[in-house]
């Protein structure tokens, strides 16, 4: 999510298994990416990442069976979209403003679970 040495920050990552979830750090990412597996969830930790205000990092997570469990810092807004069987458990940001994080999970079983560090 950072702006590192000559890296796009526009670039598109592209994860893709079968079967078998993807385990994803904000080191690793950009500001959009997409998961794409038959079963397997996203486990993506936002902790250690420095988003700036009024950036909207884009997560995608295309499966059959697998959710999505997600690590932000507190103060970050997250934006569930997409269609699911499965819901989404999320207390809020505890502090106002703000960036905003955005998931858009699309998968026919499984639910979305946010957790602030």
């Amino acid at each position: 999510m950072t702006k590192s040495s000559g890296a796009d920050p526009r670039k598109t990552d592209v994860k893709v298994s079968l079967i078998g979830g993807h385990r994803l750090a904000g080191a690793t990412l950009h500001e959009r990416t997409v998961t794409a597996s038959l079963i397997g969830g996203a486990d993506i930790d936002l902790t250690d990442v420095d988003i700036p205000d009024g950036a909207e990092p884009r997560i995608t997570k295309l499966s059959l069976i697998g959710g999505v469990s997600l690590r932000v810092p507190r103060n970050v807004r997250v934006d569930v979209r997409g269609l699911r069987l499965g819901g989404v458990k999320d207390d809020g940001p505890s502090e106002p403003g703000g960036p905003t994080v955005r998931i858009d999970a699309w998968g026919l079983v499984g639910g979305v679970s946010i957790r602030r560090a």
